[in-house]
This record gives structure tokens, sequence and C-alpha cells, in this order.
């Protein structure tokens, strides 16, 4: 039996909030996808054939000013490829896949990859060993090539449900979140020192007044995003941060600099500092 996408089946239903949620703003598609990027130096690259077949190759990669820069072979069948057609994309997954690969982040970037001279092959140089610390051993070998990928088009998709395009201008005019790359450890004390807190959070701010318990999954510098149990189910909800500042966020009850939401508590929180571990 078949069954139409977005039916439940046999997993659970997810229940939807019950009070107006308070999530203030999220990272755009660009500054996701900058974020990606930046977290890792390596993808798959898909190149095209002389026969116009797909080519996927693995290839590692730097960063200049978000485009990847690629050294390539031409002894390799994608160096030959971007030689004689350079439409090209690289598909990019972060680092943290967990248990469930399809609910990790990953980005696709399609574009032109081009040949950098002058002073932008010097500094495409640079980005790619700054990225690919390895490379120095065979960069400057005769038989290898400098590629800068001219992103033209963006895909990034969160995981389950979450996802967007983008255009290469929005994506080169966007910078990686400084939070997120850095918050794992944040995260981890938000969990085991203020579950309480998380709670409140989902309750008077995320829609989940039910609330009995709340895990925060992620962070960025606008906000928080939150797993929730309640005796209806599980939920996902989110709450801004407040203020909008790349180096705090809250870990303790909501106060009054939080937006305002009906009949929550008006008690202190404790400032985490991402860039320096914990408070």
């Amino acid at each position: 039996m078949t069954r139409d996408h977005g039916d439940p089946g046999d997993a659970p239903s997810v229940p939807p909030p019950l009070t107006e949620v308070i999530e203030g703003a999220r990272p755009s598609a660009a500054e996701e996808a900058r974020t990606v990027a930046a977290s890792t130096n390596a993808g798959t690259l898909a190149t095209l054939t002389a026969d116009g077949d797909p080519w996927a190759s693995f290839v590692t990669y730097g960063l200049l000013a978000g485009a990847p820069v690629l050294c390539v072979s031409n002894m390799a069948e994608h160096g030959r490829n971007l030689t004689g057609d350079p439409r090209a994309s690289i598909s990019i997954v972060a680092p943290d896949a967990g248990s469930d690969p399809l609910a990790s982040s990953r980005i696709t970037l399609a574009g032109i990859a081009e040949r950098p001279a002058g002073e932008e092959l010097d500094a495409a140089r640079q980005a790619h060993l700054d990225g690919v610390a390895s490379a120095r051993y065979y960069i400057d070998f005769s038989d290898f090539s400098l590629w800068v990928l001219r992103v033209r088009r963006v895909r990034w998709v969160g995981g389950y449900g979450r996802m967007d395009s983008t255009t290469g201008q929005a994506y080169a005019e966007a910078e990686p979140d400084p939070v997120s790359p850095q918050a794992a450890g944040a995260i981890a004390h938000l969990n085991a020192d203020h579950a309480d807190s998380l709670a409140d959070m989902a309750r008077t701010l995320g829609g989940y007044p039910d609330t009995t318990a709340a895990v925060c999954t992620g962070a960025d510098r606008y906000g928080l995003d939150l797993r929730v149990t309640s005796e209806r189910g599980m939920a996902y909800t989110r709450v801004a941060t407040p203020r909008r500042s790349a180096r705090t966020a809250s870990c303790g009850r909501p106060q009054s600099s939080w937006p305002s939401a009906p009949g929550r508590a008006e008690t202190a929180s404790t400032a985490v500092q991402y860039d320096s571990g914990y408070a």
C-alpha cells in the first residue's frame, strides 16, 4: 500500500503549538549555507563528462569569500570534466550527522568553475591551504590546478521539513553564523544545568504551555531550537535570544529582555559566552 507524503503512517504525529510562538529571527538560507560550507572542508563535486553524463567525485576545498576553491589534478576525471564543461555543483554535509543522516544540515552550491588568475590566484591558493593543510604537499605540482566555483544557485536543507533556496549573490553577501559552530559546549551546559529554564521557555515563548520537558538541540546568533515533550507528544519549537548578539544567549528563565509572552515568569538569566566555553 502506498501513502501520500505527509501521511503519518507509523510515525508519531507532531502536536501543534497551543499559544503564539515568540520565535524571532532565524538565520537566512544564505547564512545557513555559509555556516554549513564553513563547517567542514570536504564535499561531493558533480561535473559533466564529455558525453554529458553526471560524475560525482569526493573533493576537498577551501573558501574564498564563501566560494569553494578546489585543487584538482588533470589526471582526475572531474579535472578533465571541468576543462571541457565548467558547470558544476558541490554537495556539502555538516559533519555532525548523528544517528539519522537525513536530519543533518546540508547544502548544494551550483555554478561555474573558473581558473583564478593574478592576485585572485594567490588568494585562492592561500584559501585552499587554509582549508586543507595537507594540500601543501601537492598544490604546486604541475598536474594540479586551482578552480573557484562561482556560486549562482544555493539549496539549503536543515533536516526534515526545513529547506530553502537562495541566490549566489545572497550567499556571497552573507556570513557564517558565529555562534552555532562553537555552541556544542553551551548546549550541553543548557541541557545539563538549565533543563527547568528550557522548559519554561518552551511554555511561555515556544507555544507549548503543556511542556513537561525541553531539550536544546541547536543555538545560533538569533535563538535556540528546542525539542519539546508534552503529554500530547514530542514537537520542535524555537525561542529568540534576548539580544541580537553573537556572543550571548540566555540559559536562564525568561526575563524582561525577552519578547513579551502572556503570563511568563520575570526571572533572571545567565549569559553563556559561546566563544570562551560556558558559564
